[in-house]
């Protein structure tokens, strides 16, 4: 299926690894041009590299400036932004008892540069009559204990979400989200491996999702993004997504 992608300039953020780099290349195989931006330098320009074509922006995107600086980068570069993926974002473990700073900092890392990446990039959007896809979490939904900051933030994006594709929409811009539960990334499996014993963890994990009893693939989660981010779904918007093979919404029982 053509999904009208090519010569789309799509910016992803954190597309240097996991599902973010999955997305990259989701992205490169449709012919559209993506624009990693975040702090993976190495593992990004190496990704570009591979895929001949697209651009590196190194970038904190805690930092407003560097939001900024990063959107002029694209216009200067490419002269257009068809859409943009929000896929940086770190569950940190900060709870109740990680205190104000840190809850804020968790917000800043996880929520802020989305909607500061958004506030720049929204003129090349309204240009192109583009797109938002939010790479969101099971968390907002499930819970998951001692991370407030990361359920804060990824609630407040599913929220953005419905916003914006109602405030944007008179633009002819959609906005969607996908909310990936289980899936295995190298991040994750790092997590797994500080348990007391790794294999059984992920084995128990793996038989509380209901479709196939595995964990949703990096691939997969990409392969929703550049769905919903094609024409191909153009009357799709304020939808949150979840291919997460029955996670959150079949009844634990099962």
């Amino acid at each position: 299926m053509d999904l009208e992608l090519k010569g789309k300039v799509v910016v992803i953020t954190g597309g240097s690894r996991g599902i973010g780099a999955a997305c990259v290349e989701g992205f490169a195989s449709e012919e559209a041009i993506p624009v990693i931006v975040g702090r993976s330098l190495e593992d990004g320009g190496a990704l570009i590299e591979k895929l001949g074509r697209g651009l590196m922006i190194e970038a904190e995107l805690t930092s407003e400036g560097a939001c900024e600086k990063a959107v002029l980068k694209v216009m200067e570069t490419y002269g257009r932004i068809d859409g943009v993926v929000h896929n940086a974002g770190v569950n940190d473990r900060i709870s109740l008892r990680s205190g104000v700073d840190e809850f804020e900092n968790s917000l800043r890392k996880n929520l802020v540069h989305v909607y500061a990446l958004t506030h720049f990039a929204l003129d090349a959007l309204i240009e192109t009559k583009g797109f938002i896809v939010n790479v969101s979490s099971k968390v907002p939904e499930t819970g998951q204990g001692e991370t407030s900051g990361y359920a804060a933030s990824k609630g407040a994006m599913n929220a953005l979400t419905r916003e914006w594709a109602l405030d944007l929409a008179e633009f002819g811009i959609r906005v969607n989200a996908v909310a990936p539960a289980e899936v295995l990334t190298s991040m994750y499996e790092a997590w797994a491996q500080g348990k007391e014993d790794p294999e059984g963890f992920l084995t128990e994990v793996c038989e509380r999702i209901p479709l196939g009893h595995r964990m949703t693939s990096v691939e997969e989660i990409a392969n929703t993004v550049v769905f919903l981010a094609s024409r191909k779904s153009g009357h799709t918007t304020g939808q949150i997504v979840y291919p997460d093979g029955g996670y959150v919404h079949l009844d634990r029982s099962y």
